[in-house]
């Protein structure tokens, strides 16, 4: 009994060695990658409200102090600072780093930590909402950098590494395996995410996600939760899809896309056995905008799309990223299913109207350096949008920043030209701002429903 015994727990040690043999060691992965990963942590500026004192001398409950409580000086804006953590990843040995969009959103001061414990001021080269992606950029040479993987080579089951600064804690380490590839979240249409049950809580934001090889397969994202917390639903932003918005940011600041002018649903069993179609794949066309690449081209409502540029349609919700991803102007064959029939149809590509150039700036940030200087968040009109304005050109006003423009300008308003000089993009106002010094006021024609006007503001030195 003795020799079954020890038999069996010799049995036992051995299996228990084996199977600690079969897990991944993160180690040589984590020093040789670790390095290339940074806390990125932002101050923003915001106003606030502080009520003016009562009148000196009055003690609380008596009568004038109740009149000054209520008919006394309004509150005296304050500027308060707000302070985030965030992660992010160097992609070029010069300092270029990638971090998501909402780490740097508005902020005014950005702030680079490294490893070694070494700290640079950022600036931000663009940044693109609808991706959750920014680049920004540190002054340094010689860096460390990730090496970028394939996210289609990844397989759901996988092994895979987180590394970021999860409230703080820099350069924390976590794992999991891939739960899921192209997934679609709510109102995000052009990031097919991967999904993980990596640790990621917040200040992880922006942080790489490694494969087994060491090399970087997406940007942490998102987490899905009901408490605010980790909960085992994490989501990252392919590389290859970040990689792609970097480059055109880095090249003119902004992010090309493309459309058709298209209102689509998903196809049903029942709408494809309606429409005489084997199988469910494609987009079905619900509604077209008149006028749009699609009118162009002789698509009608109740077309369902299955080929766009050869690549096939699955799901509608493939359609809108491979639209997006298309060089807008492009001529491309897309196949239909029409009236039982397949058919094809030739379509130039439109684009997408833009956010503006740098909409999530900071102060720092030299691509959008003039912009700031108004102390205004612009964003691009399409042609649609300024037919309905009935304007030829203008910048729609996103957000008001300074306090000296606050009073006169706000949200929604259409910036036409300043100093008599028409404005229709973001290079246009830089280059009229530019030669412009600091202190000197600008005249500003602005739109607001019927009425027009002209709007001095100062560039003050603040911005």
């Amino acid at each position: 009994m003795f020799r079954n015994f020890l038999g069996l727990f010799v049995l036992f040690v051995f299996s228990g060695f084996a199977h600690a043999k079969d897990l991944p060691d993160f180690t040589a992965l984590v020093e040789k990658y670790g390095s290339a990963v940074v806390n990125v942590s932002t101050t923003q500026t915001a106003q606030a409200s502080q009520q003016a004192p009562l009148a000196p001398g009055l003690p609380e409950g008596d009568p004038l102090a109740e009149f000054f409580r209520r008919f006394g000086a309004p509150p005296v804006p304050q500027e308060q600072e707000t302070h985030s953590l965030g992660s992010g990843f160097i992609i070029s040995a010069d300092g270029y780093i990638l971090t998501n969009a909402h780490v740097v959103d508005s902020a005014d001061k950005i702030t680079v930590k490294l490893t070694d414990q070494r700290e640079f001021k950022a600036r931000v080269i663009g940044a693109d909402r609808r991706t959750d992606v920014a680049l920004i950029k540190i002054d340094a040479t010689g860096l460390p950098r990730v090496i970028e993987g394939d996210p289609a080579a990844l397989k759901v089951g996988e092994w895979v590494l987180a590394i970021g600064s999860p409230f703080g804690f820099d350069n924390s380490v976590t794992a999991g395996i891939v739960s899921g590839k192209g997934r679609s979240l709510q109102q995000e249409n052009f990031v097919p995410f991967i999904q993980t049950d990596v640790a990621i809580n917040p200040g992880n934001s922006g942080g790489p996600l490694f494969n087994m090889k060491g090399e970087v397969v997406g940007i942490n994202s998102q987490i899905y939760s009901r408490s605010g917390g980790y909960m085992g639903l994490s989501f990252a932003i392919p590389i290859d899809v970040a990689m792609e918005v970097a480059e055109q940011l880095r090249t003119s600041g902004r992010v090309s896309r493309g459309r058709i002018g298209v209102i689509i649903q998903d196809v049903t069993k029942a709408l494809a056995e309606s429409f005489g179609l084997h199988g469910n794949a494609g987009a079905l066309i619900s509604s077209i905008e008149k006028g749009g690449p699609a009118d162009k081209a002789g698509i009608q409502p109740s077309d369902i799309i299955l080929k766009f540029d050869n690549k096939p349609v699955t799901a509608s919700r493939d359609l809108p990223r491979i639209v997006a991803a298309t060089r807008p102007g492009s001529k491309v064959i897309v196949q239909l299913w029409r009236k039982g029939a397949s058919k094809e149809v030739l379509l130039v590509v439109g684009e997408m109207p833009v956010e503006g150039r740098n909409t999530r700036t900071s102060r720092n940030d030299a691509a959008g350096e003039q912009i700031s200087r108004l102390g205004l968040v612009l964003t691009e009109l399409s042609d649609d949008q300024k037919k309905q304005l009935d304007i030829d050109s203008g910048l729609m006003i996103e957000e008001v920043k300074s306090s000296s423009a606050r009073a006169e300008l706000q949200r929604g308003d259409i910036l036409l030209a300043v100093n008599n000089t028409p404005v229709d993009t973001i290079e246009q106002l830089n280059a009229i701002l530019k030669p412009i010094p600091k202190g000197r006021n600008v005249a500003l024609w602005v739109s607001r429903g019927d009425s027009k006007s002209f709007i001095p503001i100062r560039l003050d030195e603040k911005y």
